[in-house]
Parts: structure tokens; sequence; C-alpha cells
């Protein structure tokens, strides 16, 4: 008969995931991003740096799946019928959300290691930028039916005009990212996506 006490290595696996993630927010908290290593989560939680290795390649990985849950919280894309509220509301909550003194300068140093990581890059790109980007693009879809957004609106480049600028001010920091920042932007890009061509 098998030992209802035996270890379970499923459960075992997931509760080293959990703990490799809480130590990994832990030390960011502490140390920040730059001076934490995989060795230091290793120790802080309780496993060996192969277990961490067996699911993630760098450290850089490891702080991209603990961000991955409050991305996808915070920056929910609402639906209430206003197309622009719902821009408005959602650029903000990523301005917020950049804001944040841990979740920003990992962010930033993110982007900046995935310049040279094409697998970091893909992951980015996977986990973070394209589930948001698609949400978007389905946002302006619903605008398009509802006519609020003209029907041969490249949605795409509809994107880059909401969301260039922020990406813009948050990496270059040529201008910051102010309280009225989000309305502004929605207001210019909406003009424009909603204003139809007239012929001279």
């Amino acid at each position: 008969m098998p030992n209802d006490r035996s270890p379970d290595p499923a459960r075992r696996s997931e509760r080293a995931h959990t703990a490799i993630l809480a130590a990994t927010r832990e030390l960011i908290m502490t140390m920040g991003y730059d001076a934490m290593t995989i060795e230091a989560i290793a120790s802080a939680a309780g496993v060996g740096k192969q277990t961490i290795y067996r699911w993630w390649p760098s450290k850089a990985a490891v702080v991209l799946d603990m961000w991955v849950p409050d991305v996808e919280q915070q920056l929910a894309f609402p639906d209430t019928g206003d197309v622009a509220a719902d821009f408005t509301t959602q650029i903000r909550a990523m301005m917020e959300l950049s804001q944040d003194p841990l979740f920003g300068p990992s962010l930033r140093a993110l982007i900046a290691e995935a310049q040279h990581d094409q697998a970091l890059a893909q992951k980015l790109l996977d986990r973070i930028f394209a589930p948001r980007a698609e949400q978007g693009k389905e946002r302006l879809r619903a605008a398009q039916q509802a006519r609020q957004v003209r029907g041969d609106v490249d949605l795409d480049v509809a994107m880059d005009l909401l969301y260039g600028g922020f990406y813009r001010r948050f990496l270059l920091r040529i201008a910051p990212v102010t309280a009225d920042y989000p309305k502004a932007v929605v207001d210019a890009a909406l003009a424009g996506l909603m204003r139809r061509r007239t012929r001279r």
C-alpha cells in the first residue's frame, strides 16, 4: 500500500516555486533589482540554485514571473461603453503602476536586459505587452462597432498613438508622466482616430 504520508513531488515543487517568487519580492524591497542575485534568492527561499534554474534561466526571468500577477490584476481593461474614459482609466492605472518604487525600476531593468536577451524579450512580449495590446485592440474594435472610432483605423497604429508617448516618457524620462497626462493623450489620439479626412 502507498504511504499516505510520503512526500508529494508536485506539492513540494509548488511550495518551492511560491517561496522563490516571495523571496524575490522581498529582496527587491530590501536590496533592489541590481544588487539581487540568484544566490540571494535561493538562500532566502531555502532552496538550491539549481531549483531556481530548473524553472528560470536568469534573475530577470524570475522577476518577470513575479510581476505578472500584479500586471494582470492592476491593468485589466475596462469596457464601460465610453472608449475615451476606458483608455484614460487604463493608462492612468499603467502610469500609477509604473510609478511604484519597486515595479518601475524592475520594468526598466527588464526592458534594458531584453535588448540583448532574445528569450527574455519574447517572454516580456508574451506575458506583459502582447496581452495588454490585444485587450486594447479589442476595446478599439468594440468602439469601431459603436462608431466611436473610424472603421478604417489601423489598430496597431492606434495603439502606438495611445501608448507610445507613455513609454517615451517612462523609458527616456524626457518628460514627466503627470496626473493629467492620461486624459490629454487619449483626447489627442481619439481626435485623430475619430476624424474623417476631407478631400481638397
